[in-house]
């Protein structure tokens, strides 16, 4: 049998999440597009990411949650705010079962395009 095609557009990737993940995750998609409507948006590490000379962010689907890959900064940037979601390093991950929360996810996102335009923080 064979296994299906590795995603090459962050449509097929979405299309082939979970059926419960896919709404969440064009939910993350519009929120980090308005974030950085300049921003390339392609398939990096086999994620939908979004660009503006380096990575902004990454997200992706799993069994359970939706991931935010916003860069470490970011991520300790905001910690007081995330005490109630799992963190590590440069990622947040937002149970499926739970809306996302898109106003701290904007702030986020509006947080690392800063860090990338003004500062010129790279992703790492």
């Amino acid at each position: 049998m064979d296994k299906p095609a590795k995603p090459t557009t962050v449509e097929q990737y979405i299309a082939a999440a979970p059926s419960l993940a896919q709404d969440r995750l064009r939910e993350m998609r519009q929120c980090l597009h308005e974030a950085a409507p300049e921003a390339e948006e392609s398939l990096k590490w086999g994620k939908p990411a979004f660009s503006l000379g380096t990575v902004l962010f990454v997200y992706s689907a799993h069994k359970q949650h939706i991931s935010l890959h916003p860069a470490i900064g970011a991520v300790a940037h905001f910690a007081p705010e995330l005490a109630g979601h799992v963190t590590s390093g440069n990622t947040i991950q937002f149970p499926l079962d739970q809306p996302l929360p898109l106003a701290l996810i904007r702030r986020i996102a509006n947080f690392r395009v800063r860090e990338v335009v003004e500062q010129g923080i790279g992703w790492k």
